[in-house]
């Protein structure tokens, strides 16, 4: 055989690889787009770090003190999902150890209730893909707990410029801890080169999930925070809820687990007992559903289409980039939409610098059309929520918040996302704190104390060349947004 006839297999080969894995078909229950259900016993949580002119720091956290709460009251049942769940952090930066909290506190609850069932997903990434053995998935699994690292091979590649070759060439080795000589980005045990060839194919389960009994009901608390050192002071949101979603949330989670090979049969008693679980007596404060992967994206775009002239369409996202949600929010700003957007400036990660991308760019490209954009004031943490919020001349107001960016890999069905889509009346508990919050940190720049954020000027970015940079990233799946 020629050399000419070979190298046009291979290509052929990785071709058809590339493209069976880009539209291959979803595995059950993948893109769950929930019905409106009642809403009840919402809170609204909110993680931020404030910054004061003397260069000192105010730490806000609720989310993670409100799952540590509902865990050591928890009797009967516990799933946790949650995408980093590693002690990694930035030297010389003092850090709450979220890991190592969370992983006590479920040991603390399963030794005090032997009866608990304690259920816990999280990504593969914690143990760079099998090249390693993460000390809090150990310990849980010693004290009796189920720990899942996600299947991530039957969701659809997201870089299949690398997925295809990776495919053919090394997911066949396996990967197994031990063995390794290179540097451990999450911890100190050596790991092999197929953890980092695995690396690029920048896919992940990056759901946030809370769900344990609480009284006689089932609550869920949907968040955009991990249980990672190195995330702990980052800014969050987090909604906590009871109600018939909840159950939704369960589903959603089945369908992990299956994709998984794995199972849970508390899980399976907890969705079949459904309507006799589900028992409260509070009155629904608004309605409530549960979104996940592109479903997300559908409700996001109604939100924004939907949005008429002189209502107010407020964003705050770590990464803004979705070719679609970027022209709609022009659509809208053109029909006379009331928008403010803020932003992170993607200017740093856990104490390395960033390029700026891809906010930077969608920035520009909303500045030139008119569009208000302000950015989160950072000093080392990052401003990590994924929120936004509809506030019509009349009527409730709408949030969608959760895990999700608004970016190509985390609302096309790639990344494993669940949000939620709140309705809720303007004068609610819910709807105020979101808005004071949106207010307050739109409204505190330079010269408030504290400064959460900043004008547009300070990192604006006017390259050509990185705008295209980031278009190119953002089609083909060559990033890590």
């Amino acid at each position: 055989m020629s050399r000419k006839i070979l190298f046009t297999l291979i290509v052929l080969m990785l071709v058809s690889v590339g493209l069976y894995h880009t539209y291959k078909p979803l595995p059950a229950g993948i893109s769950h787009n929930g019905a409106e259900r009642p809403l009840s016993d919402a809170v609204l949580l909110i993680d931020a770090t404030y910054h004061h002119s003397d260069g000192s720091e105010t730490l806000n956290q609720e989310i993670f003190d409100e799952i540590l709460r509902l865990i050591n009251q928890a009797e009967s049942f516990v799933l946790v999902d949650m995408f980093l769940f590693n002690s990694s952090s930035p030297e010389g930066v003092a850090h709450r150890p979220l890991s190592k909290q969370l992983t006590e506190a479920l040991i603390s609850r399963k030794a005090e209730q032997p009866e608990l069932e304690i259920v816990v997903i999280s990504d593969p990434l914690n143990t760079l893909y099998g090249g390693s053995v993460s000390p809090w998935f150990q310990a849980l699994r010693q004290a009796g707990i189920s720990v899942t690292e996600t299947n991530l091979e039957p969701l659809r590649d997201s870089n299949p410029t690398w997925s295809a070759f990776w495919r053919v060439c090394c997911q066949w080795l396996g990967n197994n801890s031990g063995g390794g000589w290179l540097p451990n980005a999450i911890g100190s045990q050596p790991v092999t080169i197929r953890s980092y060839l695995a690396l690029p194919n920048f896919k992940a389960n990056h759901r946030k999930i809370l769900v344990t009994d609480d009284g006689n009901n089932l609550r869920a608390l949907i968040t955009s925070a991990n249980p990672h050192d190195g995330s702990s002071r980052h800014s969050n949101t987090a909604i906590s809820f009871t109600g018939p979603a909840v159950i939704d949330v369960l589903k959603s989670e089945q369908a992990v687990l299956n994709m998984s090979g794995q199972s849970s049969p508390a899980l399976n008693r907890l969705i079949s007992a459904a309507l006799t679980t589900q028992t409260t007596n509070q009155q629904p404060m608004g309605k409530i559903a549960v979104k996940t992967e592109s479903a997300i994206l559908e409700s996001a775009l109604q939100m924004i289409t939907g949005a008429q002239r002189g209502s107010r369409l407020d964003l705050a996202f770590f990464y803004l980039s979705h070719r679609e949600i970027v022209a709609a929010l022009l659509d809208a700003h053109e029909r006379g939409v009331n928008l403010r957007i803020l932003l992170d400036a993607n200017n740093e990660a856990f104490g390395h610098q960033k390029s700026g991308i891809p906010n930077r760019q969608v920035a520009l490209e909303l500045h030139k059309a008119g569009i208000p954009i302000r950015w989160c004031k950072t000093s080392g943490e990052q401003c990590h929520s994924k929120s936004l919020m509809l506030r019509p001349k009349v009527g409730p107001t709408e949030l969608l918040l959760g895990s999700a960016n608004f970016t190509r890999r985390n609302l096309d069905d790639l990344n494993l996302e669940t949000d939620v889509w709140v309705s809720v009346p303007a004068d609610s508990p819910v709807a105020k704190k979101a808005v004071n919050f949106f207010e307050q940190q739109w409204r505190s720049g330079p010269d408030s104390d504290p400064v959460m954020s900043l004008p547009y000027e300070h990192w604006a970015d006017n390259s050509t060349v990185r705008y295209w940079r980031y278009r190119l990233m953002e089609a083909t799946g060559l990033s890590t947004f």
